[in-house]
């Protein structure tokens, strides 16, 4: 199942639709989830490129996991002018190295949420969970630093439309995220410095959720991955898998 973002709509025309839920991947790590009463929630919109030319406009709520995925534009791009922005409280914009404004000069009403919080917003709960590269594991720099230590910032579990939506953010496919009750995984699969295909089809396997769609790979040499080695892993453990490859660069 695949779509393209319309500019008359300003929604993706076709794209995966679950459980009452029309989901888009648009790029990168920005996902578009809306609810059949037309509740509208964003993860982690904007940068390199994947919402140049459009101003939807049309995101009731709106959620940043960490710096790396912070884009003041990006937001303003896609926030309703009514809509809350939750923000990671770990996004730090004085030290981001991009032109971005201070989470307190958005445009919209901003909530700033902590590692295991809880919000009720706009008709969507939001919890946020700790997400991070395991010192001792494989995604780590040439120093042996995590490239997401633990505290940089989170994942979070959407209830939206009755259904719980997971996006785990940049960080390992995490043995805890397994006891989550998730109906819709995003997993995340650009692997070097988060978890690749095939640590998260293991996850996806042991979460058993109703349906796994990939996201954040194939945005840059970095985060190259096979998405389709990616889905045949799942299927072949009996999880039900889609791609959508409109955010494919």
């Amino acid at each position: 199942m695949t779509g393209v973002f319309s500019a008359a709509t300003h929604a993706p025309d076709v794209t995966v639709r679950h459980d009452g839920l029309t989901v888009g991947w648009l790029g990168y790590a920005t996902v578009r989830i809306e609810a059949p009463d037309g509740t509208v929630a964003y993860l982690d919109p904007g940068r390199y490129g994947v919402l140049d030319g459009e101003y939807p406009k049309d995101g009731d709520v709106v959620c940043v996991t960490h710096d790396h995925h912070y884009d003041s534009d990006g937001i303003e791009r896609v926030a309703a002018q009514d809509a809350t922005v939750v923000v990671y409280e770990g996004v730090d914009p004085a030290g981001i190295d991009r032109d971005v404004v201070p989470v307190a000069e958005i445009d919209r009403e901003t909530v700033r949420i902590g590692e295991t919080d809880h919000r009720a917003v706009d008709g969507v709960d939001v919890w946020s969970v700790p997400t991070y590269n395991e010192p001792d594991g494989p995604h780590v720099d040439a120093d042996g630093e995590p490239y997401h230590p633990a505290g940089f910032g989170v994942g979070y579990r959407l209830g939206i439309g009755g259904v719980s939506v997971f996006w785990p953010g940049d960080g390992d496919a995490l043995d805890g995220f397994a006891q989550l009750d998730v109906s819709l995984f995003l997993a995340n699969i650009g692997g070097n410095v988060v978890s690749d295909r095939r640590e998260s089809a293991v996850l996806a396997e042991t979460m058993d959720p109703d349906l796994v769609l990939p996201v954040h790979y194939d945005t840059f040499e970095l985060l190259a991955a096979d998405a389709e080695a990616f889905a045949a892993d799942v299927a072949s453990r009996g999880v039900p898998v889609v791609l959508d490859e409109q955010g494919v660069a």
